[in-house]
């Protein structure tokens, strides 16, 4: 299921050569990493014209693995739609193509947008990569797993869960902020305990080639 940025749910370059990563994300050069900007961008497009399906059409086989990636809109500079999926359940390009437009029609937070807001939309993705279990027993164990605008965290509790991206890190001075922020976003106490898990994951990140 699509995940929201801020509600529960749920920039790196990189090289020319296809793969994946040892953190699960798939090595994409800058290329591709346009080529799929571009899919989710004609995705809102179509989508706008009463077209959601995705066309038939040749895509790199990269494209083609599964693939998790959280999708973000902004216009004149504020947040717009943010939605994605945390793990993996379908292609990399339909991942982009279908949150792209959930993004952009279906954030409960946002109105749908608009034709006459595409000329100002900037879209950012998100590429996700494995989550790996942090095994820590206090809040200091917690901060010190974790490495502040790098790590996307998960967590959970009794049914409870939410994640922050990486880049929401920037929202807080103190990374202790942080932890009782996505906290509250599960609905959780602000305070560390033991029933928590924790997850942590990196991203690759695409904008728009400038």
């Amino acid at each position: 299921m699509p995940a929201s940025l801020f509600t529960n749910g749920s920039s790196t370059d990189g090289s020319s050569t296809n793969g994946s990563s040892t953190d699960g994300l798939p090595t994409l050069s800058v290329a591709q990493q346009q080529v799929l900007l571009a899919c989710a961008y004609d995705s809102i497009a179509a989508a706008l014209n009463g077209q959601a399906d995705m066309p038939p059409q040749k895509i790199d086989a990269v494209f083609e693995q599964p693939g998790a990636v959280f999708v973000t809109l902004e216009t004149h500079g504020h947040l717009r739609g943010c939605i994605g999926s945390l793990q993996a359940h379908r292609s990399l390009y339909r991942d982009v193509w279908f949150n792209a437009q959930a993004a952009a029609l279906r954030d409960p937070r946002f109105p749908p947008l608009q034709h006459d807001e595409l000329a100002a939309l900037q879209i950012s993705l998100s590429l996700i990569g494995a989550a790996q279990a942090l095994a820590v027993n206090s809040e200091s164990e917690l901060l010190a797993a974790l490495v502040p605008h790098q790590h996307g965290v998960i967590i959970e509790d009794h049914g409870h869960r939410a994640t922050f991206l990486p880049q929401v890190w920037a929202h807080f001075s103190r990374p202790g902020d942080f932890l009782m922020a996505l906290r509250n976003k599960a609905g959780l106490p602000a305070t560390f305990n033991m029933t928590q898990r924790y997850f942590c994951y990196q991203t690759l990140s695409i904008k728009k080639a400038r």
